[in-house]
């Protein structure tokens, strides 16, 4: 029996609610997550079959640890799990995840090949530039990123690029021009981009009610996390799917809206009554993680924002230390000082660096905090430094396997074809590219066509006949691989394949510092072990074809995985949102920075306040902000007034500790007396 006692009132009602749409507004640190896994497990308890059940979240993270709580709770089966089992749990994904399920059933009926591959950001950025490449952009100076965006725009939004200004509605511009033939250079590669993964998908229930009414009867109670960072086109998916039983519960926070740059709506939970009239509203108002101090503090900011579902959050932890509101003259000076409030709180009250975290708006800031984290020897981690998976010989392996499973890739086949270096040069494979292209087929496909190769000079048709030939093995190879419930079957395939290919060697011949190549050959083999998946009873293609689907997918969110333990965490305002620290420092609380100085001519001023309230109510214990006079910018000191935002914050909740030193520390006698404490403290 499932025990709900230790949930609270309002929680208790958001579980026990099971037909009809609802709507469950989960402040910040209200234990959302516990709600939803408690529902699932009641819905269960209730006698719903687990396999109608959807949860849909944003990143493979949070649906890693919904589903690992769903299973704490859920009673285990008496007997031993079978291979049906496993079509009896609860889906609980992304929704792109969600989508590429369906699509892998489906996606046929839509011209696609079922083994399609999914391109990540890099792969399409080398498309548009492909696409770009041969088009006469002359006075066109937009970066390849920014047309990519406004590709993703106008896929997610339709946004028109006669809403945009400035750069924006030139990339918008360009996006639209160039969409048709970014869109071919995809579809003959059968490959597909994170926007198609939902596009197509609704195209699927469009054109074939057949698909949408099977995916209707399995996924009959379905719930949706973090509702208010939804675009366009994820409510129409989920509207699709629920718009017949209505039994959708959605669970998110409007104040918590930060991503509207991204195509995210704020009206999809505003407007939920218009959507799903009759809807049930429960609010999640007691905070399980700050003190009312910081709470209040939060409160008094967001209620600026007219646009709003009102709600009160309070918290049983009392009221805690007031805000501390430090003035600094310049950035530097605010780096140090803050460095140094880090190393006092763990040299004097013994807290950890682990549990301080400092916040920031724009990437550009954490310049002068690393400069002083290293001048004092703080260990930290930057929230969103470079991904395991984009690592040259990660990017470059993940290409060899996209090729063997789909040699119609051509991103991934440009990028293997002279790695290691086998004869054929950028020329060759530029003239290959180009004749593929007036012939609107793949490079490979030109690559097996003797009419072409017999024009290129001996050396290289050469090279080109040795390539094709290695490609088509190989497929062969992994097609027939061993007995598919060995485990350790592509393991070894892929240890073999990297060293007769050369690739090893060649690492090592590249990289001037031994220790770096063994250390990249060192991050090929951590990933060998995860090829083979969770079902080694499937065929070595299909268990590629699913490693490949997760690597992809998985990429866009858990670059915080592999964060070291016991370092001060630095992170932007909007990486932030889902985390929790015990101790938080605001820097840059400037005019200009937060709110930021585009937020007046997009008439995003209600985004950024909330953006501040997201990070005021990250803090668990205590919380501190800081501006300066001055900041440096492309070389020179320009002058910076204190963000408005700081006049909203209660007066009698702040505290300016710097007026109460009688004789304000410099950061060189800062540094020394760190200096001393440490040798004090051994």
């Amino acid at each position: 029996m499932l025990n709900l006692a230790s949930l609270n009132a309002q929680q208790r009602q958001a579980v026990v609610t099971h037909q009809g749409p609802v709507l469950i507004l989960a402040g910040a640190g209200t234990g959302k997550t516990r709600v939803i896994t408690f529902r699932i497990a009641h819905l269960i308890e209730s006698g719903v079959e687990p396999e109608h059940i959807l949860a849909v979240t944003f990143t493979n993270k949070a649906a890693r640890e919904m589903l690992e709580r769903v299973n704490k709770i859920i009673p285990k089966p008496r007997h031993k799990p079978t291979p049906q089992d496993k079509d009896k749990r609860p889906t609980i994904c992304t929704f792109h995840s969600l989508c590429v399920r369906i699509l892998r059933q489906h996606i046929e009926k839509l011209g696609y090949k079922r083994s399609f591959v999914i391109y990540d950001e890099s792969e399409q950025l080398g498309a548009v530039k492909k696409v770009l490449s041969h088009l006469n952009m002359q006075g066109k100076n937009v970066e390849p990123s920014a047309i990519l965006a406004g590709l993703s725009k106008l896929k997610t939004s339709g946004i028109s690029a006669l809403r945009a200004t400035g750069e924006s509605a030139e990339a918008l511009g360009i996006a639209a021009h160039i969409r048709p033939k970014y869109e071919s250079a995809l579809r003959a590669c059968n490959a597909v981009d994170f926007d198609d993964l939902i596009l197509l998908t609704l195209r699927l229930f469009r054109q074939h009610p057949d698909a949408l009414d099977a995916c209707r009867r399995k996924y009959r109670y379905v719930m949706v996390d973090e509702y208010q960072d939804t675009n366009g086109s994820q409510f129409q998916l989920i509207h699709h799917l629920t718009g017949e039983h209505r039994n959708l519960c959605v669970v998110g926070d409007d104040d918590q809206s930060i991503y509207g740059w991204r195509g995210a709506e704020i009206s999809n939970l505003l407007d939920m009554e218009k959507h799903y009239p009759g809807v049930k509203v429960v609010k999640l108002e007691q905070n399980y993680r700050s003190t009312n101090t910081i709470l209040t503090a939060a409160n008094a900011v967001i209620k600026r924002n007219t646009l709003r579902r009102g709600k009160q959050l309070w918290s049983d932890k009392g009221q805690g230390q007031l805000i501390a509101l430090h003035a600094y003259k310049d950035d530097e000076e605010e780096a140090q000082g803050i460095v140094g409030k880090i190393e006092l709180l763990r040299l004097t009250q013994r807290i950890p660096w682990g549990d301080q975290a400092i916040l920031f708006r724009t990437n550009a800031q954490s310049r002068p905090l690393e400069t002083a984290l290293r001048a004092m020897n703080v260990r930290y981690q930057i929230i969103g430094g470079q991904s395991f998976f984009d690592r040259r010989e990660i990017r470059d392996f993940l290409a060899f396997l996209k090729t063997f499973l789909n040699p119609d890739d051509d991103i991934s086949i440009l990028r293997i074809a002279n790695v290691p270096a086998r004869g054929l040069s950028d020329a060759t494979m530029e003239r290959l590219l180009t004749t593929s292209q007036e012939r609107k087929c793949s490079v490979f496909e030109v690559m097996k066509n003797p009419m072409v190769t017999t024009t290129l000079q001996s050396k290289a048709r050469e090279s080109v006949e040795h390539f094709v030939a290695f490609i088509e093995k190989t497929r062969q190879t992994i097609q027939s691989h061993g007995h598919p419930c060995d485990p350790t079957c592509l393991r070894q395939w892929a240890e073999r394949f990297l060293a007769e290919t050369g690739y090893l060697d060649e690492l090592r011949r590249l990289e001037k510092n031994p220790e770096v190549a063994e250390a990249r050959i060192q991050n090929l083999k951590d990933l060998f072990p995860s090829m083979d998946g969770k079902d080694p009873s499937l065929p070595a293609s299909e268990r590629l074809e699913n490693f490949l689907c997760e690597v992809t997918l998985d990429n866009r969110h858990n670059q915080e995985d592999d964060a070291p333990e016991n370092t001060v965490t630095l992170i932007t305002m909007h990486s932030c949102k889902g985390l929790e620290f015990p101790h938080v420092y605001i820097v840059g609380m400037e005019d200009g920075l937060l709110p930021h100085e585009r937020s007046k001519v997009e008439n995003t001023l209600d985004e950024e306040r909330r953006l501040f309230y997201v990070s005021i109510t990250r803090a668990m214990h205590t919380l501190t902000l800081s501006h300066s006079g001055g900041r440096k910018k492309y070389g020179k000191m320009v002058p910076a007034r204190p963000s408005p935002f700081l006049k909203e914050l209660p007066i009698d909740l702040v505290e300016y500790p710097d007026e109460k030193a009688a004789k304000p520390v410099t950061p060189e006698a800062g540094k020394s007396l760190f200096d001393a404490m440490r040798a004090a403290c051994g």
